[in-house]
């Protein structure tokens, strides 16, 4: 390996993959979720929105599965 490389001389191109990593989207949280991932952000240094993508990923790697029983007038919504 050489000591020195010399990195002026280089090209920069754009990496052609790195669209097909993520996509952007909109999505609407309410602010005791948005306030707790940006709480967790400053403790860890990490930005809010890789915090939420990392819980997200987490989720669906791990086919966990939201239990959640809406109720409407007293009675069960799928009645």
């Amino acid at each position: 390996m050489r000591a020195h490389y010399d990195f002026s001389t280089l090209k920069a191109r754009k990496n052609p993959y790195a669209k097909l990593l993520t996509q952007s989207v909109t999505i609407r949280l309410d602010r005791a979720t948005l306030e707790y991932f940006q709480a967790l952000a400053e403790r860890t240094g990490v930005p809010y929105r890789s915090l939420i993508d990392l819980y997200l990923r987490d989720c669906a790697v791990n086919r966990r599965k939201l239990s959640f029983n809406w109720t409407r007038e007293g009675r069960r919504a799928t009645e």
